[in-house]
């Protein structure tokens, strides 16, 4: 499986350096990844050094923690997309979730998503904070918001996605929206057991070694195949040439 194009490759520790942002970059264009995700303030470098790729530059807003206000999400959100992010993930406030104060939750995402319009907006919504209920309930608030992305885990956390967690949020929401598993996902075995249990995007923070070797996998069995062609093409002109010369001769 090429799991590259599911692939966010993260990068949101707060002492990040701009050369740090440079070799993410450079990485993610070796890899053919989907997306980068970093903080706010590297999305201008990030387009500068991406702007020739098809490879997405995405950040995250409220971040960590989700509480603070609506309003400064909209702003960080729309400053943003004005500096070229592509995809914005806002992290749930957890104090109006554990209050089951849903309507602010709900107002919380679908304001932010209605001042960022076509942009997709994906929602963190912490996981190793919740309990079943919560996120089946979170989850179908993420629906009616709007919210083109459900995202288990901020990294900041206790801990990041789980399998038994992705099953859930894909019961709840089949596919009214994408799953993002965040958080913990440290080799392409666990990556591709993701996918198949119905995550659609992989955020990952180290360009683990499985994928490398998948991707030279699939790189030789394409050069096999073209070789394969090749051979078969000759063999087809040879054969030709054979028959032309037997028709030949029989004519003399």
């Amino acid at each position: 499986m090429n799991i590259a194009s599911h692939l966010d490759y993260t990068l949101l520790e707060s002492t990040t350096t701009e050369r740090e942002i440079i070799d993410l970059c450079n990485k993610a264009r070796e890899n053919n990844y989907f997306g980068i995700c970093i903080n706010g303030s590297y999305v201008s470098l990030a387009k500068q050094f991406l702007q020739d790729t098809a490879i997405k530059v995405s950040t995250v807003v409220g971040f960590p923690l989700g509480c603070s206000t609506t309003k400064s999400k909209i702003y960080e959100a729309k400053q943003a997309v004005e500096d070229g992010a592509e995809e914005i993930g806002m992290v749930v406030n957890m104090g109006y979730v554990k209050s089951k104060n849903y309507v602010s939750v709900l107002k919380d995402i679908s304001d932010v998503k209605m001042a960022i319009g076509d942009t997709p907006l994906k929602v963190i919504i912490e996981i190793s904070e919740l309990n079943k209920n919560e996120i089946v309930r979170v989850s179908e608030i993420c629906i009616d918001a709007n919210a083109d992305f459900i995202e288990t885990s901020t990294g900041f956390s206790k801990s990041g996605a789980t399998l038994t967690a992705i099953k859930i949020i894909k019961k709840t929401i089949k596919d009214a929206a994408q799953i993002k598993a965040s958080g913990d996902i440290l080799d392409y075995e666990s990556a591709v057991k993701y996918l198949e249990v119905g995550a659609d995007r992989l955020g990952i923070s180290t360009a683990f070694k499985g994928l490398n070797n998948n991707t030279r996998q699939q790189r030789n069995s394409k050069i096999y195949k073209q070789y394969l062609e090749s051979a078969a093409k000759k063999s087809e002109g040879a054969n030709q040439d054979t028959n032309l010369k037997e028709t030949t001769s029989t004519k003399f």
